[in-house]
């Protein structure tokens, strides 16, 4: 008997973007619901009860129209990036070791909270759930396993708000009835290779021979195996922040390579991570800059200033050279991140600097207050100029 504990946790957010927009709006629960722009022309998220009127993801708006005429198109006007970080700092709350794989999807692991039953893992992970509703109205599906293969496979098998375990020892008897495609890597078309070979499901995978294998996968035959077996050494990485950082990243509907537009969105979030450097009477010396692209690789590039500042006024010259440095595949973006850190407890600006230092230190005291009085989600009452929309 496997004394083991299933401690890896995938959280998956149900239809995320369209759960930010009826948490706004919950009279629209129950109903045909999608989020999307009509301009853009394509559907971003979709209610589960439009998806089962056919409306899927990326579906062109004006099709989707056709397919359900009772579709409710909503605008994306939610703050996703701020109930992104409020769902992943509640858990947390459960963990401290919890990775964010995407504004909607990650691991936790609950190994180290000395749970001693598998009874006492799934009750701490029910209630994550049920506190996710109902703090922010997100409902989630949860995937429980030993590892993350295995977990996040098992979150996405019964959503919406589905919680699958799988005890340890049982990944290859939990997998073995499953189509390939359900394997993570495993696309349409590769699936319809598969197919051809007369593989549909994992089990037909543990069915052939080596040499049956090595024919259709070629090298990395055992490593499919293994994949097929719910095999997986993969531990849940924790991005280590310095001991005290400030961090925004924004993740896009569509992929954006436009540099002026990223440098925009960049300088805003910088914009928005300062007032809250001021609010906690902090000054930081370095900022980091990171981007994603479409295939989840990434890069960054870090500069520090001399002396530690709250103004963001001090960061903007450093946010276009960083950005091209990070940036170098000259690809489209899935996502930006900006992050202030380095604090800094030493002297302040020079004596002959600190009177210009402390009128932009005032004038952006004025801003915060003004801008603290907006709703969530809400434009900034007083923009600076790289906020303001590009004419037309």
């Amino acid at each position: 008997m496997d004394t083991r504990l299933a401690t890896i946790v995938h959280l998956d957010a149900d239809a995320f973007f369209v759960s930010v927009e009826l948490a706004l709006r919950p009279e629209l629960r129950g109903k045909r619901v999608a989020v999307g722009g009509r301009q853009r022309g394509i559907i971003s998220s979709a209610s589960y009860e439009a998806r089962a009127a056919g409306v899927y993801t990326p579906m062109p708006t004006q099709r989707a129209l056709r397919v359900c005429p009772d579709l409710v198109l909503l605008p994306h006007r939610g703050d996703y990036g701020g109930v992104s970080r409020k769902m992943f700092d509640l858990c947390e709350t459960l963990t401290p070791l919890v990775q964010r794989n995407s504004i909607d999807e990650g691991y936790l692991d609950l190994g180290p909270c000395g749970h001693r039953i598998q009874a006492d893992v799934d009750a701490a992970v029910r209630g994550l759930q049920t506190r996710l509703w109902d703090e922010l109205q997100i409902p989630v599906s949860i995937g429980i396993a030993a590892n993350r293969l295995v977990s996040q496979i098992a979150s996405k098998l019964r959503k919406p708000r589905g919680f699958v375990v799988v005890p340890p020892g049982e990944e290859a008897a939990f997998l073995a009835p499953l189509p390939l495609g359900k394997l993570p890597g495993v696309g349409p078309k590769t699936e319809e290779t598969l197919r051809r070979h007369g593989l549909e499901r994992v089990t037909d995978v543990f069915s052939r021979g080596e040499s049956e294998l090595a024919a259709i996968f070629g090298d990395d035959w055992r490593a499919f195996l293994a994949r097929c077996r719910g095999e997986d050494e993969r531990a849940v990485e924790v991005e280590r922040d310095d001991a005290k950082s400030w961090s925004h990243q924004e993740t896009f509907f569509n992929d954006v390579g436009d540099f002026a537009r990223i440098e925009q969105v960049a300088k805003g979030m910088l914009d928005d991570l300062m007032a809250q450097v001021r609010a906690d009477r902090q000054r930081v010396r370095t900022l980091t800059v990171k981007v994603r692209y479409p295939d989840f690789t990434h890069a960054s590039a870090a500069r520090s200033l001399p002396v530690g500042t709250d103004l963001e006024t001090a960061f903007y010259p450093l946010v276009e050279p960083l950005l091209r440095q990070a940036w170098t595949k000259r690809r489209p973006l899935r996502l930006v991140s900006i992050k202030v850190s380095g604090v800094d407890s030493g002297p302040e600006q020079l004596e002959m600097f600190a009177e210009a230092e402390e009128k932009r230190r005032r004038l952006a005291g004025v801003l915060d207050r003004l801008n603290g009085t907006r709703g969530r989600g809400e434009s900034p009452i007083v923009r600076h100029g790289h906020q303001l929309p590009p004419r037309s």
